[in-house]
């Protein structure tokens, strides 16, 4: 990005070579030389005339001399207001509008771009995720290409990025955490890295963002309070945690960035709604926003559903209709959430388009937060979406199917993606 923008500078820097030069050179001081000249040569040649009179007997002396006299005064004249024309050359128009043209053509162009142009789209982020987003990246043969290529260039970036996302959809959780500490060693100050290693690290230690993966989020927010996937993790860490207080500050900090009427907005709204209840439950939750609040007790609806029953399972098919919208290597999330109240995943699983038909299981150990599993709900709703942007949260674009209310332990689900969210 700082290359595109010396590139620019260079390029502005030509164009006013081109545009202001001309202009400060150009001055009034050329021409009155030159009128200068022209008068001074019509005068040799009147003189000149008046001579050839004189001797002819055309003019008398006196004529002559009058003559003579006039054309002398005239001459002084000329010089005067080119003495005049001279000293208003200080002030020079073609300058003034020079120098504006110096300071404006730049300011200009450069407001002209971050009003009509993508900015974003030189970051690394937005240059390295198209690649990373492409399906061939996540094949074995793609994985294994991207491996050799870092164990000859252990400082290639970009392919550590690429790879560290290929081990992340290819459930290799682990794999892809090791991969993202070794990028964040030379890239440390963005903070979409250092959320998606919170995310992939929190997977690989059982789907918890306690310890490490939390510190991690943290050093996210440091670099961008605004991002929205740190505030998300870190409003779900505080609920894992039962720092509630904290959970609430994060996700309305979240939530003012989001189209209120979006399905993000909803499912954050339906988190804080959750959140707000498990701490007014809570020791000292009299209104106050602890900074450390004790876990709270499930509710009693949350506590009729029976340990160990809490499994579902099922199968999911893509319609015919809309096949053609998916690609092989398209992410496929598998989620179960509560029929009312919160929005937020209480298991979650993570396949692709080419996996479809496929057989699935959903219980508590796929549960994102204690307090937020298949167990504590009496009814739930499981979703099928086919992500093409790899995000769990639904896009425009993505293909969803849904089951009806059910209750944990149901089995023999039978969903079919047959929508195209808008």
């Amino acid at each position: 990005m700082t290359i595109f923008w010396i590139i620019c500078a260079l390029l502005i820097v030509v164009a006013l070579l081109f545009v202001v030069l001309p202009l400060w050179r150009r001055s009034s001081s050329g021409n009155a030389v030159l009128r200068n000249a022209a008068n001074l040569e019509i005068f040799r040649d009147q003189i000149t005339e008046m001579d050839n009179d004189l001797k002819n007997g055309l003019l008398t002396q006196e004529l002559y001399d009058q003559g003579k006299r006039e054309l002398q005064a005239r001459l002084l004249d000329e010089v005067k207001e080119d003495q005049v024309v001279a000293a208003t050359t200080a002030r020079n128009p073609l300058k003034i509008l020079a120098i504006c043209l110096a300071v404006v053509l730049p300011l200009a162009s450069g407001l002209l771009y971050w009003k009509i142009g993508n900015p974003d789209a030189l970051s690394p982020q937005a240059s390295l995720a198209t690649m990373g987003g492409s399906g061939s990246m996540r094949s074995p043969e793609s994985v294994a290409a991207l491996e050799a290529k870092i164990a000859k260039n252990p400082n290639d970036n970009e392919s550590l990025l690429l790879l560290a996302r290929a081990y992340g959809e290819s459930e290799r959780f682990a794999d892809s955490a090791n991969t993202y500490g070794k990028l964040t060693q030379s890239v440390t100050d963005e903070a979409w890295i250092w959320a998606d290693y919170a995310d992939v690290l929190a997977m690989a230690q059982g789907q918890s963002l306690a310890g490490p993966p939390t510190k991690l989020i943290e050093k996210a927010l440091a670099l961008d309070p605004n991002y929205p996937k740190a505030l998300a993790l870190a409003g779900s860490a505080a609920m894992e945690r039962g720092d509630y207080g904290a959970a609430i500050r994060h996700w309305e900090h979240l939530l003012k960035g989001i189209p209120a009427e979006s399905e993000d907005a909803k499912m954050i709204i339906g988190g804080l709604q959750q959140a707000r209840q498990f701490l007014a439950q809570s020791k000292g939750g009299k209104g106050m926003l602890p900074a450390q609040a004790e876990p709270a007790p499930a509710p009693e609806i949350m506590q009729k559903a029976v340990a160990g029953k809490e499994r579902i399972s099922g199968s999911v098919t893509l319609s015919a209709d809309i096949k053609a919208k998916a690609n092989p290597t398209d992410t496929v999330f598998v989620l179960a959430r509560a029929a009312q109240g919160p929005k937020m995943p209480l298991a979650i699983l993570r396949k692709q388009v080419q996996d479809l038909p496929l057989q699935f299981v959903l219980d508590d150990s796929m549960a994102m937060a204690p307090q937020m599993k298949l167990s504590n709900f009496d009814q739930v709703v499981v979703v099928v979406r086919v992500s093409k942007s790899g995000n769990a949260m639904p896009q425009p674009g993505d293909l969803q199917g849904m089951s009806s209310p059910i209750k944990p332990g149901s089995s023999g689900l039978k969903i079919n993606i047959d929508t195209v969210v808008q």
